[in-house]
């Protein structure tokens, strides 16, 4: 793009409040911004300065996808951000760039590639069965969230990782004082500092293991050297924070199924189409409030006509990518035909999420084992009475009460 064709005119900065919404409603500051252009400008509850906003899918690709735009340099710069805490660490992955970054994940890839999560399958459907087991025994009304959606995503992923059962509960509640900047910077950053002493624990311990779960990978990779391990610790953490979402992100699939019961029917009478169903989902779903992670331009970079300086801090929004209509054709119609539907709800580039096969193998025998198991599961309260979490940054029903 040559100079000739980029404005100079800045966008106005437009703040950014963290909106508490409820079941699946789109942020209605996101919708204006998208309209406002392909770039704005943002300021965020916390941090400091402004920062661009990316909304538009092949431009979030561009950006996510760049060497040009670095991850690591935010440690140097002070941003504006969605929580007053979760600081970037030096060293953490989520704050690196190639080659480090790189390093790092190839240490645990094995367990999270499609042959790593298969290995859990029948484990985790067993786990989930003795759940509904215990709901169907129970009898409605109940939580559909204590009862299944947060106990089992929480166990496959530990079983995943490594730590033990008895363990669930500690990890569950560490990530949610993470996860939710209501509870304050204080409150997060002690959760963090001791997940991931449990973590170098446990990765200690298993150094001269052989297993296939993340905490052996990660004690195998620290006795070659290939890694420290204050990096394993660090990177054990990040995976269990974001494989903690998958609870949330279930738990607004399971209230928009039964809101919509439409749907739910179809999966039911058609369960061939389940799996292209739950990416379409996937793309649907608003999973968080605002957006993640900022980079920073290490040099000037024009994009559709606006120019990026050297410093610059930029966002991009992946929920803003999956309904772009350039990409995805009526966008607000959940369409299980939709084909291709190449949605970037675990994000693209470098840092795209690890977790994806996970997700998709939780998400899919839930959606199983809940409409084929449950087939009379209904709302027990009207859809406002549910309530969703508050002042955090993963967006999900707190509690969602069905009946059957």
């Amino acid at each position: 793009m040559s100079d000739e064709t980029i404005t100079e005119i800045l966008p106005p900065i437009r703040h950014w409040p963290a909106l508490d919404l409820n079941g699946v409603d789109f942020d209605p500051v996101l919708t204006e911004l998208m309209r406002e252009g392909p770039l704005t400008r943002i300021r965020l509850p916390h941090g400091e300065g402004w920062a661009w906003l990316v909304t538009r899918y092949d431009d979030v690709r561009t950006v996510a996808e760049d060497p040009r735009f670095s991850r690591e340099a935010v440690i140097d710069q002070p941003v504006t951000r969605l929580a007053p805490h979760c600081v970037p660490r030096r060293g953490s992955v989520a704050f690196l760039d190639p080659p480090h970054h790189t390093r790092l994940r190839r240490s645990v890839a094995a367990a999270f590639s499609a042959e790593g999560v298969e290995r859990v399958r029948e484990k985790s459907r067993r786990m989930l069965d003795d759940l509904v087991d215990e709901l169907l025994q129970d009898g409605p009304p109940a939580d559909l969230t204590a009862a299944v959606l947060s106990p089992f995503p929480v166990a496959v992923l530990c079983e995943l990782m490594g730590v033990p059962a008895a363990d669930r509960h500690a990890m569950h509640a560490w990530a949610r004082l993470i996860l939710s900047p209501s509870h304050g910077a204080r409150a997060g950053e002690r959760a963090m500092d001791e997940m991931g002493a449990y973590f170098a624990d446990l990765i200690g311990l298993r150094e001269s293991g052989t297993g296939e779960d993340v905490a052996c990978l990660l004690g195998a990779a620290v006795g070659r050297g290939e890694v420290t391990p204050e990096e394993a610790a660090g990177l054990a953490v990040r995976l269990q924070i974001g494989g903690a979402a998958v609870t949330d992100n279930s738990g607004q699939l399971f209230h928009l199924l039964l809101t919509r019961p439409g749907l739910a029917e179809r999966l039911r009478a058609e369960p061939e189409i389940r799996p292209r169903a739950v990416e379409e989902l996937l793309r649907y779903i608003p999973h968080r409030n605002t957006v993640g992670s900022a980079r920073i331009a290490l040099e000037d970079v024009g994009i559709r006509g606006v120019r990026i300086r050297a410093g610059d801090a930029v966002y991009v929004s992946y929920l803003s990518a999956n309904r772009d209509p350039d990409v995805f054709p009526y966008p607000e119609t959940i369409d299980f035909s939709r084909s291709p539907d190449p949605h970037l709800s675990f994000g693209c580039g470098p840092h795209h999420c690890p977790g994806g096969t996970l997700a998709r193998l939780v998400t899919g025998l839930l959606v199983e084992a809940l409409l084929d198991r449950v087939p009379g599961l209904r709302p027990a309260v009207p859809p406002e009475q549910v309530p969703f979490r508050k002042g955090t940054s993963i967006r999900g029903p707190e509690a969602l009460p069905v009946t059957w």
